[in-house]
């Protein structure tokens, strides 16, 4: 079968977000075809600026951050508190399909960038916004990152861990890109009612509500009071011991999973070399587990933890059941799995050096994978996107040297 255009050819899209969320849905706007125009301030998305971080170097020549976030777009820098700045910002709007900010709302609306203010103008015109807390309630206003908005106050690092050791070091983007993700499924049903309606939307996905989603089972769980669903718990008193992770004889952590406990708990017993205990009415049925949890439990890391993870490994396939080695980061750089299946890509950055980056993870079968290159330099595109709004060159000329807008800037 032929390959096809990418889904988003002839869309465009204005980014005018900085750090993750906003840039993640915009990028992957742009895998999907999407002609994205990246506004960036003068001094440049704060993200340009975090090497020290996550220990890599410094600068344009091998930022691989700024390039996980924006590969695929044009890089236009303006000065949008000028009045030229503006009308040039307002110029790429009033030509775009979709438009995606993270700005707090407060200076948006000062701003005049607003979905009510820009949907009065452009009707059919699909917003994007990203919001730490949501755009309702007491705190709708706080600034949000995804350590405080999704990480601490999403539930997810006070419940998250074995109630005797410490909330877990969470990771820039971790609930980022999730919001990223969620927002691109979001702008991309409200483009579709727009253009057969005529009528556009704001879409909103918050860092809280993100979080308030991936963790819903057990939120719900929870109101019922059950000692198990009252994270943080001690792993020896999960109502499964067949979804914990142990350590095999030679350090590696597995991660075990078999939510149908009473199908798979004869099955697994063989891994572990204690087919004495098939049927044992102390741990099988589940029901009768759960006034045994600490002692299977020392069973099974007993067991686990006697083999070392090439002998654990082939009992598990032997026996057809599902776990995971607990990966280091190094380890997933070498898994030929993800090689395999297209989620890493070899780029190289203009000091010669080849880094493995990640595809953003939804994959077409007639649709070629898109490129994946550096990201832009600041302003990098500001003269070609001017132009392509109709500023002759002397216009740009003049612009620059007023810095209404800014020209191509190595950093580092």
């Amino acid at each position: 079968m032929s390959e096809l255009k990418r889904p988003l050819e002839g869309v465009e899209v204005v980014e005018f977000a900085t750090f993750i969320a906003g840039p993640c849905c915009c990028r992957y706007l742009a895998d999907l075809g999407a002609h994205v125009v990246k506004v960036e301030a003068p001094a440049g998305d704060p993200l340009r600026y975090t090497a020290v971080n996550e220990g890599r170097p410094y600068g344009d020549q091998e930022d691989v951050s700024f390039a996980l976030e924006n590969t695929g777009k044009e890089c236009v820098t303006l000065n949008t508190k000028t009045e030229a700045g503006r009308e040039a910002l307002e110029k790429l709007i009033a030509r775009c399909d979709i438009f995606v900010t993270n700005w707090r709302q407060s200076p948006l609306k000062r701003a005049g960038l607003d979905y009510a203010t820009l949907s009065a103008k452009y009707p059919k015109l699909v917003m994007g916004y990203v919001s730490g807390y949501g755009e309702k309630g007491p705190d709708k206003d706080l600034p949000g990152f995804d350590f405080t908005a999704f990480f601490a106050r999403g539930g997810v690092m006070g419940t998250m861990y074995d109630k005797e050791s410490s909330p877990m070091v969470p990771i820039a983007g971790f609930g980022d890109h999730q919001v990223g993700l969620y927002l691109a499924s979001g702008v991309l049903a409200a483009l579709y009612r727009a253009r057969e309606t005529g009528k556009g939307d704001q879409v909103t996905v918050s860092l809280f509500h993100t979080a308030l989603w991936d963790i819903a089972i057990y939120l719900q769980a929870n109101q019922y009071g059950d000692p198990s669903t009252r994270y943080p718990i001690s792993r020896k008193a999960t109502t499964n011991q067949l979804n914990v992770a142990h350590r095999t004889r030679d350090g590696y952590w597995v991660q075990i999973s078999m939510p149908a406990y009473d199908k798979q708990y004869n099955k697994f017993l063989p891994v572990i070399g204690r087919e004495d205990l098939e049927n044992d009415p102390r741990f099988y049925p589940q029901t009768n587990l759960q006034a045994h949890l600490e002692e299977f439990y020392n069973i099974v890391d007993e067991g686990i933890g006697s083999i070392d993870l090439a002998e654990f490994e082939e009992r598990m396939k032997r026996q057809d059941l599902p776990y995971g080695v607990c990966q280091t980061w190094d380890m997933v750089l070498r898994d030929q799995q993800a090689w395999g299946s297209d989620a890493f890509a070899s780029v190289t950055f203009p000091n010669g050096q080849s880094r493995t980056m990640v595809r953003t993870p939804v994959l077409f079968t007639n649709t070629p994978l898109p490129p994946y290159e550096r990201g832009g330099f600041l302003g990098e595109h500001t003269r070609s996107v001017l132009a392509e709004l109709g500023y002759s060159a002397e216009q740009i000329d003049a612009m620059l040297a007023a810095g209404e807008a800014c020209g191509e800037k190595r950093i580092g």
